[in-house]
């Protein structure tokens, strides 16, 4: 048998345009199946088929207006002063949000971390803040004396200055707004004791620390918009968490119940083609961009639904360890066989070896959704699905 030359393969699919009430697992696995026919390439055991969550929200027909926002927010926090604190700089993901909770509010006290947000968007460069003699871990400041620092700034990427956005998007919507920079959760609560926090990743320990310091009412984004509001969609688990600007008016919410849809695209694969893929959905990858210091990640999750072969994390030798280390004095076959026989006796648990030092201890969803994201981008490569072949495969797998 020939030696294979490639290893792990990224391949996004095209599809077509899903709409609400499509049969997703007959489009994903008509999808792929005529890809690999269209292509010359097979199917193996423990490929991976992914597929973005915006596929999954829309066939569900998941989406809700800013008047359902509006109607949660003024129902769960009695429609007065609201303080919103930590919110993400986003037109696409917060923007739109912050509609709806603007048109359920009498005002709101507006709270932004800084010198950025949670994922890295800057309102103001750490090294201005160092500059100005501001200590942002304990200095709250108005908004007079936030510009009186630093002036009206832009994002970098977007072009927009989100201090004066935000406060246009609240005031359009006949609610009035006051502006403070703080990332002690606590300063919200001198101007109000009613709190929505719109951190992802850091949400329980926001909403700790403000009930334990006083507040009454408190909900995370993944609070608002996690049941019905006259029919419309949901998330029960996510709320407005991983929700996207669909238009003007209405939220694409993150999708919901997707165990069914994984599990559909794997059985009627193995029926078709008799090969045992893993699926999963994914959105945001977890990865960092070292120049806009931007972390990818503002979905709650990468990935909400995947088939059981996918549960925990790489089990993996650094073969360059072993190269420069165990076998230092070997070279050519004898390299090449020394390090295969270690890969194939390797431990079922290599946690704390040596060994394994270097190699990535992330979840598999995480990394293969992050190869996934960037697979199929965030524009009009019209890739939603992504099949990635080899992933498991190592060294030995001829």
């Amino acid at each position: 048998m020939a030696e294979r030359r490639v290893g792990t393969v990224s391949r996004g699919i095209r599809c077509p345009i899903i709409r609400e009430g499509d049969d997703l697992i007959q489009i994903v696995t008509d999808s792929v199946i005529e890809a690999a026919q269209a292509e010359g390439f097979e199917l193996h055991d423990r490929d991976v088929i992914s597929m973005t969550e915006s596929i999954v929200a829309r066939s569900q027909g998941n989406y809700c207006t800013v008047n359902d926002i509006a109607a949660d927010v003024r129902t769960k926090l009695g429609g007065g002063t609201v303080g919103v604190i930590f919110p993400i700089l986003s037109r696409n993901r917060f923007a739109i949000c912050l509609k709806g909770i603007a048109m359920g509010c009498k005002k709101i006290v507006l709270m932004l971390s800084y010198p950025s947000d949670e994922v890295g968007n800057e309102l103001v460069s750490l090294d201005r803040v160092d500059e100005a003699g501001i200590n942002p871990y304990s200095d709250v400041l108005t908004l007079e004396r936030y510009r009186e620092l630093f002036g009206y700034t832009k994002h970098e990427f977007t072009g927009v200055d989100y201090v004066e956005y935000y406060s246009d998007i609240i005031r359009e919507e006949g609610c009035d707004v006051e502006i403070i920079f703080a990332n002690q959760a606590k300063a919200i609560l001198d101007y109000t004791k009613n709190v929505i926090n719109c951190d992802i990743h850091t949400r329980a320990r926001t909403k700790r620390l403000l009930l334990a310091a006083g507040a009454e009412k408190v909900y995370g984004l993944d609070g608002i918009m996690n049941e019905p509001v006259d029919g419309s969609g949901f998330n029960e688990k996510y709320g407005l968490l991983g929700s996207n600007k669909a238009t003007e008016g209405q939220v694409k919410l993150f999708p919901r119940d997707c165990r069914d849809i994984v599990d559909g695209v794997q059985k009627v694969i193995l029926e078709r083609t008799g090969k045992h893929v893993e699926v999963m959905v994914y959105g945001d990858g977890a990865f960092k961009d070292p120049k806009g210091k931007i972390w990818e990640l503002a979905d709650p999750v990468v990935s909400p639904a995947f088939t059981k072969g996918l549960m925990g994390t790489p089990n993996e030798v650094k073969i360059k360890y072993l190269a420069d280390n165990d076998f230092a004095d070997l070279s050519g076959e004898a390299l090449k066989e020394a390090i295969s026989k270690s890969i194939k006796e390797k431990d079922a648990n290599l946690v704390g070896q040596m060994v394994s030092e270097g190699t990535t201890p992330r979840q598999l969803t995480d990394l293969i959704g992050s190869l996934c994201d960037l697979t199929s981008g965030s524009g009009d490569k019209g890739t939603p699905v992504v099949l990635v072949q080899g992933y498991f495969d190592n060294y030995t797998n001829k």
